[in-house]
Order: structure tokens, then sequence, then C-alpha cells
């Protein structure tokens, strides 16, 4: 049967296998559609397959799926069919077969909560599309009475009372013949985007290619794709948007909890340098004038002792309060993405928001209080008696011992001369491996799980996951000291500006590549001819790189143990540049990043070096 005054017919929704109206279509490879368990039925026990209508043959059995456009058009067209006839029988307000609040309703529950509900004109076979508050009428203005004088939208969405038919549903007819019905100028309360190609809402998401599309796109493009509305999308995501809040939140409070916990720990470190500077008072007073610069060196030791906790502990305060400032963006970014009512610009932001920013696991982190001094106070009572010892000898003699220098003293001259050489490094983004994040300072990089649409330009490495320096080394001497803590593996050192940086690279120093290397946590290397293996008794946080250009040297410092690792010698004949490598993530065994910090100078130099 056809609709009255509609474009529809039952032949149109009609399968030619069973004669009925389609159930669960599908379309052949020829273009024509069958019920899909019809055209299954008829190709089974076959060898040949052929189209029922066309008799095309086909190489071999199409994999058929299920048409869902025509699908939901077919259910549709059996709706308006079933309402049609109840209409009539009603008989309700004369030919033209008005809705009733009962059929209305019937229509309104068929339809998605939350979503545009398609209203049918039976007489006309117009679609409507409205959005109804509680309480104000179920049919915009005009389509009430539904009559044929109700003023139609047009393909432009303005009314049309003179156009003889309804445009809001129409066929197109495609080259090869087929008919495809579209919906246009649908009126809808939300400011939707308009697609370039179809000059479409963009009201569609989909889940397959992770995009928001049109409905023609969703026809043409994404036919058998997983999509959704952007409405019910967008409110699966909010879910997922207010765990992240819960979870920045909560790293939040953990870090801040840290920093108490620091400040405490820090308090109780100059508690006991206080305690312990009282009782080596007491113990050197026993000692004659002649070990008078003994205590003070001692003094001056448990000082060190806490300055370097102090230190330690505002870098790592410094490094919580970076890591609160950044959750505290990310936290303003998703609570202020939560109110948008742009929900294509929140379901294409989201993901790069739900995602914490790189952070360092503080868990077993804690400020070492110790200071270690009691195997000094052993050695000087050893060194009291024996001290007693040699001046009853030197009084019996009337040769007094003589007290060479400490190394100590000599080494703060070496270290605070190396630092005084510090350079200002900085990362160069147009180096970096495609996979490798650096911060916008220029000052973190960390390896990320998937590469980035970057520029592929002769200078970025697209084999190894490292990035140089921007600072160019042609001449003089450079110090810069880079924090390696809670690293698994890395690459850390200098390389020639001529390197091969394409494809496989043989990292030696023939080749231009001067760096000592860490793999599996406890394996440190340097990349000679032949690896050269280096045993640490204490693993470095923060590694030191000084650079003697006109020496041709490049030698490396555990900062905190304040010793010297390893010296290579060489002689540069080009520029060289500061070479980092965080390495692969390793699934998040290595997912900290390298951070190049600041070198620090003051009168009394921390980085002593031995």
């Amino acid at each position: 049967m056809a609709l009255n005054g509609s474009y529809l017919s039952q032949e149109q929704f009609q399968c030619s296998i069973c004669l009925d109206v389609f159930t669960n279509p599908s379309s052949t490879p020829c273009g024509h559609s069958f019920c899909m368990a019809c055209i299954t039925r008829y190709w089974d026990g076959s060898t040949v397959y052929q189209c029922p209508l066309c008799k095309k043959t086909f190489q071999n059995r199409p994999d058929l799926q299920i048409n869902r456009t025509l699908r939901e058009i077919t259910d549709q067209f059996k709706f308006i069919t079933d309402l049609d006839v109840k209409g009539k029988k009603k008989g309700a307000k004369g030919a033209e077969g008005s809705r009733s609040s009962e059929l209305f309703h019937k229509l309104k529950k068929k339809l998605p909560k939350a979503a545009p509900k398609e209203i049918f004109n039976i007489s006309s076979g117009a679609l409507y599309q409205a959005f109804s508050a509680p309480g104000e009428s179920n049919f915009p203005p005009g389509i009430a009475t539904m009559d044929s004088s109700v003023p139609l939208l047009t393909a432009e969405g303005s009314p049309n009372n003179t156009s003889a038919h309804p445009p809001s549903v129409y066929p197109r007819t495609h080259p090869n013949g087929r008919r495809r019905f579209t919906v246009s100028g649908a009126a809808i309360s939300h400011n939707y985007p308009l697609c370039d190609v179809h000059q479409r809402g963009i009201i569609m998401y989909c889940r397959s290619d992770q995009m928001c599309i049109c409905p023609e796109c969703e026809i043409e493009d994404h036919n058998d794709h997983d999509t959704v509305t952007v409405e019910t999308e967008w409110m699966e995501t909010k879910t997922q948007l207010r765990k992240s809040e819960e979870e920045i939140q909560e790293m939040i409070s953990q870090r801040r909890r840290k920093i108490e916990e620091i400040k405490t720990s820090l308090s109780e470190v100059e508690r006991a340098a206080e305690r312990e500077m009282a009782g080596s008072v007491c113990l050197l007073s026993k000692l004659a004038s002649a070990i008078e610069r003994c205590q003070a060196e001692l003094m001056e030791v448990m000082e060190m002792g806490r300055r370097a906790a102090e230190n330690q502990a505002e870098s790592m305060i410094r490094q919580l309060e970076r890591e609160i400032e950044e959750l505290l963006k990310r936290e303003n970014a998703l609570t202020e993405l939560s109110k948008s009512d742009d929900h294509v610009h929140c379901v294409t932001t989201f993901s790069g928001l739900s995602r914490p920013p790189a952070t360092k696991d503080w868990s077993g982190v804690s400020l070492n209080s110790d200071l270690r001094t009691a195997a000094v106070y052993r050695s000087l009572l050893a060194t009291v008696e024996k001290f007693q010892e040699e001046l009853k000898t030197a009084m019996e003699t009337g040769f007094p011992v003589p007290v060479p220098e400490t190394s100590l003293a000599r080494t703060h001259h070496r270290g605070r001369k190396i630092q005084e050489y510090a350079l200002d490094v900085t990362l160069d983004f147009n180096t970096a491996h495609p996979r490798l994040v650096l911060s916008e300072d220029l000052k973190i990089v960390w390896c990320g799980e998937r590469h980035h649409h970057v520029p592929d330009n002769a200078e970025r490495f697209d084999r190894v996951v490292c990035v140089l320096g921007r600072e160019a080394i042609t001449s003089g001497k450079h110090y810069w000291e880079v924090e390696v803590n809670g690293k698994t593996d890395w690459d850390l050192g200098v390389a020639r500006q001529s390197v091969n940086r394409k494809g496989k690279i043989d990292y030696t120093p023939d080749n231009g590549f001067w760096f000592l290397s860490l793999r599996d946590r406890n394996k440190y290397a340097f990349r000679t001819e032949t690896y050269t293996d280096v045993q640490m008794n204490l693993r470095p946080h923060k590694i030191g790189i000084f650079v003697d250009y006109e020496k041709g040297e490049v030698s490396f410092y555990n900062v905190e143990a304040k010793t010297h690792i390893y010296t290579f010698h060489d002689v540069f004949t080009e520029n060289i540049y500061p070479f980092f490598s965080p390495c692969t993530n390793k699934s998040g065994k290595n997912d900290m990043p390298l951070i190049i910090t600041p070198v620090h100078l003051t009168d009394r130099s921390v980085g002593v070096f031995n």
C-alpha cells in the first residue's frame, strides 16, 4: 500500500524474494537489497552466486552486512504505515487523519530519549524534527493541526508555504539509477557546525574512526562503522571526565601531603644537626688547640649535610609544586570542558585532557635525615687517642707531626671551577624523534606511547628516540646537569653536528657520539669501539657533563656523590651539541623524564668532584 500524499510506497521497501517489507535488509555489490535471511537461504548450497534481480554473477560469495540506514528507513516506513491505518480507522478530524494524543505518545515512545523526535505528517509524508521541553506542545508551531496548509521547511531551512511538495524528505537520484531518501532543512535547537562537504549538521560521532560526522558522511563513508549521536558519546565521555577529575584531585592531595612530609623531615634534620653540632663541640673541646682546625672542618661537613638536605628538600618541593601547578591546570581544563555546550569540541579535546600529565611517582621518595656523622665520631675518638699518643711522642722528641691538607679542601676549588662553566641547555624540537614529548620550556623530555605528526626534516632522528640540545659548542669549557632519577634506561653526552640521523646508527666516538648509557637499571657503559662497562657503588640521580673543547675532553660526574665517572679524550673539529635519549618507556617501566636542571653555585660550592 502507498501512503496517502507520500513519496514512499511499499514496493520501494519490498524484498523481491519473500515479497514482503524488508527485515534486516542487506545490499549486494550490484546495489540490490534483500532480507538478510532471504539472500542467505538463496545462496546456501549454491556454487554460483548471482543477484536474484539482475543475475550478475560474483566470483566469491559476497560478505554481506546489514544495511543499517535502509533498516532504519524501513522500520520508520512500517511505523508510519501502522499510524496511517490506525488514523484512518479512528476517523478523527476528517480525511487528513490528524494525530491524536494517544498516537503521538506512542510515536514519542518509539523515539530515543534526549534526541530529536521525528514527527511524520501522514497526509504529506513530511519529516519534521523538533525538541519539546516538559510542559510544551509536542509539535512545532503550525504542525499541531496537521493539515495541508502547514508551512514546511525548505532545504535552506526557511518556511515555504507555496511549495507543492514537502522538501523535508525527497529522493535523490545517483548516476547508477538508485534512489536515496535524505532529510534536509531539519530545525533543531542545538547550534551544530556544518559539514564542509555536505553542509549538514555534524550530529553523529564515529567511534571506529574517532571523528564527528554528519548523517551524509555516515551513509557514504561510515556505513559499517560504530556510530552514535554526539550527545550520546558526550554523555558517556562525561562519566570518564568525572573519573579523571577525581584522579587529578587525588594526585594533588597526595603531593600536598608529600610536601608537608618533606617539610617535617627537614625540621627533624635541622634539629638533629643542631643536636649533633652541640655534641661535636663537647667532644672536640677535649682536644688541644692543635686540632681546632679539625673541629671547624667537622662542623663544616655537618653544615654541608644540612644544606644538602635543605637543597634536596627545596628541589623536591619545587618539583611537587610544578606538578601541582600542571595538575591544577589540567583540573581547570577538565572543569571548563565539563561546562561546555560545544559537544564536538568536548569530544575531540577530551582524549588529550583525560590522561594526567607526566608526573613522578613520589610514593617511595623521602628526605634522607641521616647526617652520616656516626662514623666520623668513631674515627674522631680513635684520632683523639692516637693524637694523645703522638702528642706524648712529639713532646718527648720535640718535633710535632705536620697536619696535611685534607682532600676535601682541595676538591672545593675543583668543583667550583667546573660549575662556573654552567651552560643553559635547551632541547631542539627539530631534532627530536617523533615519539619524544618535550616540555614547553624545552627542559624536560620523555618518550610517549605513539608517534606524533611532526615534519620529517633532515635534522630529525627517525630511528632512535633521542634529541639534541640547541646550544652549539664551538670552543671553551661548558657544564650542565641532567636528572635521571627513577629511569631504567637513558643515554647522555654530546654528538657531532654532522652525525647521521636517519636509519640504523652506530653510536661510537668514531661516528661522532660520546655518551654514557644506562640499561636495565644498573648496567652502565660507554659507547667505545668495545663497550666500556662502569661499576658504580652509588647509583647517580643526577649526571653532570663537562666539555673542554680545546682539550677534546667529555667528562661525566655523579653530582650528588661528587665523584668523577669517566672522561673521553678525542679531537673536536666541528660543532658539537648536547645529546639526550630517554630511551623507550618499556610499557611504563621507563616513563620518567630526563630533566635539565639548573646548576647552582654558592660561596661554598656544593658541586664537589673527586
